[in-house]
């Protein structure tokens, strides 16, 4: 038996165990083993060489991966919204391969990413999806593009993205587990657990753990226990864009948000388009600068001025010494102090060292020595 049959074995017996106090602990191992064989699987498959895959290097200030099946409308979309040229076409599959284009909004430098229509069973390999969703895992934002007549579609990307380990809209476990040479196995936990303390162990030793310390700090399922445990997890936030509205008369809307509720979205976080009319663009792309958190900083450049034009942009929460960072060359050691002025600052031109956290648009000034 291959470890794809192996991995739908378990999957199907995972599918058809009533959950209950009594399963628990079988689940707990079954869902561990079906990690570890998937794992098992990508590696196999990463290490294949089989074909080459889509690979773009990163560029711009942040990545954002437009994820949807054949013919929602991606790529035009992403031609409104960007340089880019991507073929479009009413077939399915127009978009063969990986096609970036720069979004340049609020002074961003924002790369997009038109990945080709993922099918069902994309995380399996089929319709090159693999690959695909390889891409996907190096995104800093996700966007969810559904067809205004598709919504049910969001069900079946969720579940492509879950399974090739890319775990939308979640924090990582504050789970942390360290191996140690005797004593077996030790859980501590800041709060109460629904699951018993065998089930636990039970999913550390099905993880290779005989001897460790695990700590944790939130009351687990067995999933965000196994997700704890695993370092191939993606933490990628999401927002949703429903296109092609133009084509839809007024009172099926009320249609269309009754099936967005149903999955837990909020119309009104919802953000609805026509890529062919080019309406709803703005909001869209006010909504990826949101959701990226990023900010920010106006330059104060000695003799020049203040740059008001091309903005420093770093992530929200970001030092002086991170801007510096970015910036490169010889700043940082030649780095004196720094003056800000703006929403971080308690007056104009304030001095600062590295550690200040800087707000959206301060305005900063480096004080470098010769």
């Amino acid at each position: 038996m291959g470890l794809e049959d192996e991995i739908e074995a378990i999957e199907e017996e995972i599918a058809n165990t009533p959950y209950n106090k009594s399963t628990e602990a079988h689940i707990g191992r079954l869902k561990s083993k079906l990690a570890e064989k998937k794992e098992k699987l990508e590696k196999q498959q990463s290490g294949s060489g089989g074909g080459g895959g889509y690979s773009v290097e990163k560029h711009g200030d942040a990545t954002v991966a437009l994820v949807g099946f054949p013919s929602v409308g991606k790529s035009s979309m992403l031609n409104s919204l960007t340089n880019a040229e991507s073929e479009t076409g009413s077939y399915e599959f127009t978009t063969l391969d990986v096609n970036p284009g720069m979004l340049n909004h609020r002074g961003a430098n924002i790369q997009l990413l038109d990945v080709p229509g993922l099918i069902e069973g994309a995380a399996t390999g089929k319709g090159d999806g693999q690959q695909v969703l390889a891409v996907v895992r190096n995104a800093d934002l996700i966007i969810y593009v559904l067809s205004v007549f598709e919504i049910e579609q969001y069900d079946r990307l969720q579940k492509e993205l879950y399974d090739i380990n890319i775990r939308v809209d979640q924090e990582p476990p504050r789970v942390t587990v360290r191996p140690k040479i005797k004593d077996g196995i030790k859980i501590t936990s800041s709060t109460d657990q629904d699951l018993d303390e065998k089930t636990i162990q039970d999913v550390l030793r099905d993880q290779g753990y005989v001897n460790a310390d695990l700590n944790l700090q939130e009351n687990v399922t067995i999933d965000r226990l196994v997700d704890g445990l695993m370092d191939n997890r993606e933490y990628i936030p999401s927002i949703t864009c429903v296109n092609k509205v133009d084509l839809i008369q007024p009172d099926y809307k009320e249609t269309v948000d009754e099936q967005l509720r149903e999955r837990d979205l909020d119309p009104e976080e919802v953000t609805f388009i026509s890529a062919e009319k080019e309406k709803g663009l703005e909001a869209l792309k006010d909504r990826i600068w949101e959701n990226l958190g990023l900010i920010r900083v106006y330059m104060d450049k000695p003799g020049r001025g203040v740059d008001w034009e091309e903005p420093l942009v770093i992530e929200e929460g970001a030092t002086v010494g991170e801007a510096i960072e970015k910036l490169g060359g010889e700043m940082e050691e030649r780095f004196r102090f720094a003056r800000v002025s703006g929403p971080s600052a308690t007056h104009d031109e304030q001095q600062v060292g590295m550690d200040h956290v800087l707000e959206d648009e301060d305005v900063l000034k480096l004080i470098l020595r010769r």
